[in-house]
């Protein structure tokens, strides 16, 4: 071997060994591709075979490459490995994501930049080889397949610091693949076979207002991870307090979530429907099922149902399988004030317009899920809560803040900043919840607060608990008690949830709400 080729090929070992960042439990010395590549490619002539197929293994090693960095962003965001049969259904709300974080002309940047450099990758990754192959000795390329089929027999018989990189994580997505669709094939066949939950009337809240308000990345780590727990618990302790005195009882507990990060629509659906919903497949084989949910057994029992999305800027078609009386978007809740990044309305906008445009008016009682969102990503900037609710109007009084606070990309930084600003936008969310039910909380309303799940990795940490906090408030301890008493794990009274116990998995909340108020 020449000092030429042995450097070439150290090279092309290193671009192989880095897609070993992502998935896999040990950095190897060796990608047993390295040897497999170069004895081909020093086996053919030089000419247009050569050059076509170098040019097939540069497009894949992007591909691969670009499977390595995507991989890395969902564990970071989902707490969970890229699965490329899941992802593809939601790369538009990724892309959407993106584009409200950075502002469409720095989001087609990073797309850009990252296109580029995965050409030139490729285009690297094709030269060597092909520059590998002229500097390698005629006898060589037997050689190096022998060596190469020894060493895989070797990987499999001992532990060894050698791994074929591109090629496992290849297989990876097949197996995920493979696996993800017999689990909805499964899911599907459940569904279709009636393994559901039936509507029922909800006798004992009959003539009762119910709202049910998902909470951004409200999970367990607020409370217990001491980055966070130093802010948020006294929130919660000053919440408790203030519901006291207002004469309003309060038990707080944990939902193990499916999802962590993101996707908080299947959190949403898992809890409504009393499935487990976990994967976007589920939730689209879910949606266009008979499946009855929540929002039916409310209809049943005589409610004016409606849906509150401040986040939904775009046409929603699929809301209306939900079944709701009405949608209220972010088109539709006469906002006039600025939008914050993702953020469209802050909380406190979003439950005054409801309380003065929906609940107060309404002639029937009314049965609201919202999803809130000021404790969305990015979490910048920060509003104050408002002392006077009734300056709130259509939201211009937001206007002071217009422009306030820092660029998403310049908080983005520092991960230490932004767990930070998790902690005071979830602070915020909490205060507003708190000022609403104090002045706006008849004896005649069930408010239930629940997060719809864990913050990504990068603000809980890796192997958090999938748990979310869940708060149940009345005047009518009638409404709040039977939760006490339903032997619900990490359920107890006041604002705070057992912290030592696993939660109750989301999709029995349905079954227990439907126990507890069905009369029977």
């Amino acid at each position: 071997m020449t000092k030429t080729s042995l450097f070439l090929a150290l090279i092309l070992n290193l671009m192989l060994v880095a897609l070993t960042v992502s998935g896999f439990a040990y950095t190897p010395w060796l990608a047993l591709e390295t040897l497999f590549l170069w004895g081909l490619f020093a086996a053919l002539p030089p000419g247009s075979l050569q050059r076509r197929l170098a040019m097939v293994a540069g497009i894949t090693y992007a591909f691969v490459a670009a499977l390595v960095v995507v991989d890395l962003l969902v564990q970071q965001t989902l707490g969970r490995p890229l699965n490329l049969y899941l992802e593809l259904g939601v790369a538009g709300a990724a892309y959407h994501l993106l584009h409200t974080n950075l502002g469409a002309a720095l989001a087609v940047m990073v797309l850009v930049l990252l296109l580029v450099i995965l050409i030139a990758l490729g285009t690297l990754f094709a030269s060597l080889l092909q520059r590998l192959a002229h500097h390698t000795p005629r006898q060589a390329p037997r050689m190096l397949i022998a060596a190469a089929v020894g060493l895989t027999g070797l990987t499999f018989a001992l532990p060894a610091p050698i791994a074929a990189t591109g090629t496992a994580l290849l297989g990876r997505q097949v197996a995920l693949a493979t696996d993800t669709h017999e689990a909805t094939q499964s899911f599907q066949l459940g569904i279709a076979q009636g393994e559901s939950l039936g509507s029922r009337t909800l006798a004992d809240l009959a003539g009762k207002d119910v709202i049910l308000g998902f909470v951004e990345s409200y999970g367990i780590s607020a409370l217990t991870d001491p980055r966070y727990g130093p802010r948020i618990v006294p929130r919660l302790e000053r919440m408790e307090a203030t519901l006291r005195e207002r004469g309003l009882h309060l038990v707080s507990g944990r939902l193990t979530s499916p999802v962590q990060g993101g996707q908080s629509w299947l959190a949403h659906m898992t809890l409504l429907s009393g499935q487990w919903v976990d994967s976007q497949l589920d939730y689209d084989i879910l949606l266009s099922s008979r499946h009855t949910t929540l929002i039916d057994d409310m209809k049943q029992t005589g409610h004016n149902t409606v849906a509150v999305m401040p986040a939904i800027t775009r046409p929603w078609p699929e809301g209306r399988r939900f079944g709701y009386d009405r949608i209220y978007d972010a088109g539709s809740m006469g906002y006039q004030g600025p939008p914050f990044n993702w953020v469209t309305m802050p909380d406190q906008y979003t439950w005054s317009w409801f309380e003065q445009e929906l609940r107060r008016p309404s002639p029937q009682p009314l049965f609201a899920e919202m999803a809130l969102i000021s404790s969305h990503a990015p979490w910048v900037p920060i509003l104050p809560v408002l002392e006077d609710w009734s300056e709130i109007g259509n939201g211009q009084v937001f206007d002071t803040w217009r422009d306030s606070g820092e660029a998403p990309a310049s908080l983005w930084r520092d991960p230490d900043r932004v767990r930070a600003h998790y902690s005071q936008a979830l602070d915020y969310a909490l205060e507003v919840i708190t000022g609403y039910a104090d002045q706006f909380m008849d004896d005649d309303t069930l408010l239930i607060i629940v997060g719809d799940h864990q913050p990504a990795p990068l603000i809980t940490g890796d192997n958090a608990s999938r748990d979310a906090v869940i708060h149940i408030i009345s005047a009518d301890p009638a409404l709040v008690e039977p939760f006490l008493h339903a032997g619900l794990p990490g359920f107890q009274a006041g604002a705070l949830p057992d912290l030592d116990t696993t939660g109750l998995p989301m999709d029995r909340f349905r079954l227990v709400f439907q126990d507890i108020f069905s009369g029977n």
